[in-house]
């Protein structure tokens, strides 16, 4: 089935690891040049530019910090000079920092808040900027579902990741008539570097909730924003897709 993202110029932010690695590697599959947003990990981030680059499409790993205003602007304008334009912004990068609410610092509220939601607004907003003025575009917004329904010791992470829902519906409605779609994209557990790091019994936990009786993979993830952000779905937006195997329903 051929999504029409052959040719497209798509931006993926946390796209050295996991599940934006996996989205990256996606859109390269069906055509798409890509440029991946990264922060610490230079070797993963070189790894799936060439993968990009084995799949016959321009990759682009950029060294930069969500949660800065100006270094989002300076990457849509590299990507738009070095690739030509602009069609596809998917906002990936996140972090987590638990802790009960009577044991929260200030800065572990304001780091969650400033990676996650500010970086999500950065790179939303930058992508806007262009789409607007060519009448379209895509943007794809990765979301948890404990966004949607909350998550203990998890204040700060599950108020970003809402955050990020209701930031997503609002640009859908503002960018509509730009011919811009704007949906999200809510994992439940996903096998990625992070879950890994989980303790055991908390993934048992997550597992005994699931329908499916097995976690995601990135892949999963992936094929979901990739079909999102295709021709295919150019009637969808404001829309919030969990893929959690039913693990929040």
């Amino acid at each position: 089935m051929d999504l029409g993202l052959k040719g497209k110029n798509a931006i993926v932010t946390g796209g050295s690891l996991g599940i934006g690695s996996a989205i990256a590697v996606g859109f390269a599959d069906e055509g798409s040049n890509v440029a991946i947003n990264y922060r610490r990990h230079d070797t993963e981030a070189k790894k799936v530019v060439a993968e990009i680059e084995k799949l016959g499409c321009k990759g682009l790993a950029v060294k930069a910090d969500v949660a800065s205003y100006d270094d989002a602007q300076n990457m849509v304008q590299r990507v738009v000079e070095e690739f030509g334009s602009l069609d596809i912004m998917i906002c990936n990068a996140g972090i987590n920092w638990d802790g009960v609410i009577w044991k929260m610092t200030e800065e572990q509220w304001d780091t969650v808040i400033n990676v996650n939601l500010k970086g999500y607004f950065n790179y939303n907003k930058a992508a806007a900027l262009v789409f607007k003025d060519q009448k379209g575009g895509k943007i794809g917004n990765i979301s948890s579902i404990n966004g949607m329904r909350g998550k203990f010791a998890q204040t700060n992470y599950a108020a970003s990741k809402g955050g990020e829902i209701a930031m997503s519906k609002s640009l859908a409605r503002e960018l509509g008539k730009f011919n811009v779609n704007v949906n999200v994209v809510a994992p439940g557990m996903v096998m990625t570097e992070m879950a890994h790091a989980i303790p055991p019994e908390f993934l048992t936990k997550a597992m005994d909730e699931t329908a499916v009786g097995r976690f995601a993979t990135p892949e999963e993830c992936a094929d979901v924003v990739v079909f999102l952000c295709s021709d295919r779905a150019r009637h969808i937006t404001g829309e919030v897709i969990k893929v959690d195997g039913g693990q929040y329903m």
